[in-house]
C-alpha cells in the first residue's frame, strides 16, 4: 500500500515537473521572440533614421547647388543646367539616394486666382482685371487638356477655385460655390477661403471630376503663401508646352512647341529677348500678360527617395530663393508628394 502511494505521488511529482519545464520552455520561447522583435525593432528603426538623414543630406546638397548656379548664371535658370538633368542617382554604402528638382515656376500656379490688393493696387477696377485674366488663362488650360474637359466644368472649376481661395463668402461668376455648396454633400466641409497649401487640395473644389484631375494636377502647383502667376519661359519643357499655350492664347499646342523649340541653348538672357521673338510680338501682350513670364525663379520643389538596407524613405522638399541667392526650406512632406 505504502510503495502504491509512493509510486503515485512520484507520478504526480514528474507530471508536475514536466509542467515546470513546459512553462519554462513557453517562457523562454516568448523571451526570445520578444527579444528577436526589439532587435528587430531597433534595426528599423536604425535604418529608417539612416534613409532620413540620407535625404537630409540631399536637401543640403541640392541647396548649395542651387545657389551655385544662382550666384554663378546672375540668377538666370534654365533647363541646361546640372539642376535638371533628370533624376540624380547617388549610390552609398547600404543604400543609395534620388533625387529630381522642379522649377516651381515651370507650372500653372493655382493660387494666382486669389488677386491680393498687393498684387493689384489700390485700384479696384485693377484687380478686376487682372482676376478676368489670370482666371481666362486657367480656363484655356483646362481646356486645353487632353482628357477632354467639358466646358461647364471647366467654367465649373474655374469660377469655384476662385472662391476657394477668395476671403469672402460671395459667389463668383455665374458657378462660383461657397460654403453653403460644400456643407450640402454627404461629408460636409468648408471652403479654405485661403491660398492651398498643396495642390492636390484642388480635389476638393466644386466642379472637379475624378475622371479627369489627374490629366491637370501635372501642370498646376500651388506655391505655398505666394498668389503670383508666374512661370519662366526658360524651364517650360515640350511635355507642359499647354501652359504656354494658354498664357500666351495659342492656336494650338505646335505653335508653344515650336517656341519653345527656338530658345537658346542656355535660355534667355532677359525676358525682353523673349518678348522680341517675331511670334511673340505679334502677339500684342497685356502688360498683365508680360508680366507673367520671366526668366527666373524663386521656389523649386526637390523629390528625394533613400535606401539604407530594407529601409527606403521619400520625402518632398519646397526651396525658396531668397535674398543674396539664399536658399532656405519652405516646406516638407514626407511621402514624397510632389
Amino acid at each position: 500500500m505504502n510503495s502504491h502511494r509512493i509510486k503515485k505521488q512520484k507520478g504526480v511529482a514528474l507530471i508536475i515537473v514536466l509542467l515546470i519545464v513546459a512553462l519554462v520552455s513557453i517562457i523562454a520561447t516568448e523571451m526570445g521572440g520578444r527579444l528577436q522583435l526589439q532587435v528587430q525593432r531597433v534595426i528599423n528603426i536604425k535604418d529608417n533614421n539612416q534613409a532620413y538623414w540620407y535625404a537630409v543630406g540631399a536637401e543640403q546638397f541640392a541647396r548649395k547647388s542651387v545657389q551655385q548656379i544662382l550666384d554663378l548664371d546672375d540668377g538666370v535658370v534654365h533647363l541646361n543646367q546640372p539642376w535638371s538633368q533628370g533624376d540624380l542617382q547617388f549610390p552609398l554604402d547600404g543604400g543609395g539616394i534620388q533625387a529630381t528638382i522642379t522649377d516651381m515656376r515651370s507650372c500653372f500656379n493655382v493660387n494666382a486666382l486669389q488677386v491680393s490688393q498687393d498684387v493689384a493696387g489700390s485700384n479696384a477696377s485693377n484687380e478686376t482685371t487682372i482676376l478676368d485674366a489670370r482666371r481666362d488663362a486657367f480656363f484655356r488650360l483646362v481646356q486645353n487638356l487632353e482628357v477632354n474637359v467639358p466646358p461647364l466644368e471647366a467654367e465649373t472649376l474655374r469660377d469655384s477655385l476662385i472662391d476657394w481661395l477668395d476671403a469672402d463668402d460671395s459667389i463668383y461668376g455665374s458657378f462660383g460655390a461657397e460654403d453653403s455648396e460644400y456643407q450640402s454633400r454627404r461629408n460636409p466641409y468648408l471652403a479654405a477661403n485661403d491660398l492651398m497649401g498643396h495642390k492636390s487640395e484642388l480635389r476638393l473644389v466644386n466642379g472637379v471630376d475624378p475622371k479627369w484631375i489627374n490629366g491637370l494636377l501635372p501642370f498646376v502647383c500651388a506655391i505655398p503663401g505666394n498668389n503670383e502667376l508666374k512661370v519662366n519661359i526658360n524651364t517650360i519643357d515640350s511635355e507642359n508646352a499647354i501652359i504656354l499655350q494658354a498664357l500666351l492664347n495659342l492656336p494650338g499646342v505646335s505653335d508653344a512647341q515650336d517656341l519653345l523649340s527656338a530658345r537658346p541653348r542656355d535660355g534667355y538672357e532677359d525676358i525682353n529677348d523673349f518678348f522680341q521673338e517675331a511670334e511673340v510680338a505679334a502677339l500684342n501682350l497685356s502688360d498683365e500678360q508680360r508680366n507673367w513670364f520671366d526668366v527666373t525663379t524663386e521656389y523649386f520643389i526637390l523629390d528625394t527617395k533613400t535606401r539604407y538596407n530594407d529601409a527606403t524613405f521619400s520625402m518632398s522638399s519646397v526651396l525658396q530663393v531668397e535674398e543674396n541667392n539664399r536658399i532656405s526650406v519652405l516646406r516638407r512632406e514626407f511621402g514624397g508628394i510632389k
